[in-house]
């Protein structure tokens, strides 16, 4: 019986792990929940699982938790500072981290040191800060195992080959809502389009990032720090389908591919369950009713949040950082109607050109820069509101 910790459990991927925990409840057992500010959620999952403790981040939802849990064995606690003390706990086996965004750090730092299995769905946690995370994972033998359906397709096609040499990684893209777009067409372009993803069910943010790429731009440099390769061997693919979730190319030729219908439920479990696999129910990839499939390269200039992406990474240190802390902001802008799309990237090139990259960084001056980028950004989007 594994015991889970789930950070964010009332987003995306937490509610779709809990059906995976639901389908093998003789595996698995859920120890800790949280969630930042849904309370009713939180409530409904705790009185269905029981488990040992759950977090509401938001200090003011903390008496409505409290309550509503009072008559069962739950511990309920509140703050930020909860959720790296709870992962902590030694019965917990792994910890999924489903956070959306820079807050997912600082907890996965705190389960890693506690020799935790990672099960990672927090993209931020690499791009921000990956060799601060690969570096702690390798002094505390800690496996991070990717819960992203594009990593997930990586490791699944990497098991069983060794050290056999990868020539070449081909991350595929479903290219979003716009994907046949003009770049005249994107400047008028809204929230709720953005929002329309062809092929995924998934949270507000990471929906934004899909629609400009920059989700693209992050997992690219997460699985330069997940597989240990440059940047150069991996290249995105335009698969509109989202059947094939992402490839390796070997140095004799051969490429092999993870299949499969758009469900997150399979990499979060094949991440709980990991080398071995479990019956999932879910819809089947009917080949025959797929007919075909199709790849179109990537158009930079189109999507620039991509190239940036690159340009991060290969200026290294805090660059990606700085990256992922414009696009936070950037991102609510836009969905808040601050801003219009093409300004996405626009902030975040000029944000990465105002603010000094520092390379090799601690904790804290991850945690200044992610300050400073957040304020030059912020400062940009009230310019665009004037």
């Amino acid at each position: 019986m594994k015991k889970i910790c789930i950070l964010g459990s009332t987003g995306s991927i937490g509610t779709q792990a809990l059906d995976v925990i639901r389908q093998h409840h003789e595996l698995f057992e859920v120890h800790t929940l949280t969630a930042y500010n849904n309370a009713q959620l939180l409530i409904q999952q705790a009185r269905e699982f029981l488990p040992d403790s759950v977090v509401i981040v938001r200090e003011d939802l903390y008496q409505e938790v409290s309550e509503a849990l009072d008559p069962l064995p739950i511990k309920v606690y509140t703050g930020s500072q909860a959720l790296c003390e709870v992962v902590t706990h030694s019965e917990i086996d792994i910890v999924l981290t489903a956070m959306v965004g820079f807050a997912g750090l600082r907890p996965t730092i705190a389960a890693i040191n506690a020799k935790k299995t990672i099960a990672l769905a927090n993209k931020e946690t690499l791009v921000v800060a990956g060799e601060l995370i690969c570096n702690l994972a390798l002094q505390n033998k800690v496996p991070i195992l990717p819960v992203d359906s594009e990593h997930s397709a990586i490791l699944q096609s990497l098991t069983g080959e060794g050290d056999n040499k990868i020539e070449k990684i081909l991350l595929t893209a479903s290219g979003g809502p716009f994907r046949t777009f003009t770049r005249e067409q994107m400047k008028n372009v809204t929230p709720a389009q953005a929002l329309r993803h062809p092929n995924w069910e998934m949270g507000a943010k990471i929906t934004i990032d899909s629609a400009t790429l920059m989700n693209k731009g992050f997992e690219m440099i997460e699985a330069k720090w997940l597989f240990d390769i440059s940047p150069e061997k991996i290249e995105v693919v335009v698969h509109p389908e989202s059947i094939i979730h992402s490839a390796v190319q070997f140095e004799d030729g051969s490429v092999k591919a993870q299949l499969g219908v758009p469900d997150m439920r399979l990499p979060i479990q094949y991440a709980f369950t990991y080398p071995a696999r479990l019956h999932l129910n879910g819809d089947r990839l009917d080949l025959f009713k797929l007919g075909a499939m199709h790849f179109e390269p990537t158009d930079m200039e189109r999507f620039p949040c991509l190239r940036l992406s690159y340009e991060a990474i290969s200026m290294g240190g805090t660059a990606p950082c700085v990256l992922n802390a414009a696009n936070e902001i950037v991102n609510l802008a836009f969905r808040e109607g601050k801003i219009s799309y093409p300004m996405i990237a626009e902030i975040i090139e000029k944000t990465m050109q105002a603010i000094a990259v520092i390379h090799n960084p601690t904790l804290e001056q991850l945690i200044e820069t992610d300050e400073q980028a957040r304020i030059f950004a912020l400062n940009l989007v009230a310019v665009q509101e004037q």
